[in-house]
């Protein structure tokens, strides 16, 4: 099996601010978040809720993705949540139960 990308968007604990991002490994990268180990804009406004992911094998699909979505207005993002995790639950748990 090939290497798998994972195309997320995540949250702070009231979901007023979406990030969308890029990874390789999804529960790192989660971590990171969640333990505001890098600087930046998900440590300023405590990105760590894991709202939504999607699964890629192949790197440029992967990005092309994520740009894709982080274009997407609000409204369209929540859409995009709703229809995987209808009650905004965190799935961050899910994961690591895998």
């Amino acid at each position: 099996m090939g290497k798998q990308y994972y195309i997320y968007i995540a949250s702070n604990k009231n979901d007023s601010v979406f990030y969308t991002g890029i990874t390789n490994d999804l529960i790192r990268r989660m971590s990171e978040h969640k333990n505001k180990t890098i600087p930046g804009f998900t440590a300023r406004y405590s990105i760590g809720k894991l709202l939504y992911f999607e699964i890629c094998n192949d790197p440029n699909t992967a990005i092309a993705r994520e740009k894709q979505i982080k274009d997407y207005r609000r409204e369209k993002k929540l859409e995009l949540i709703l229809k995987q995790n209808p009650g905004m639950n965190d799935l961050f748990g899910k994961l690591t139960e895998e």
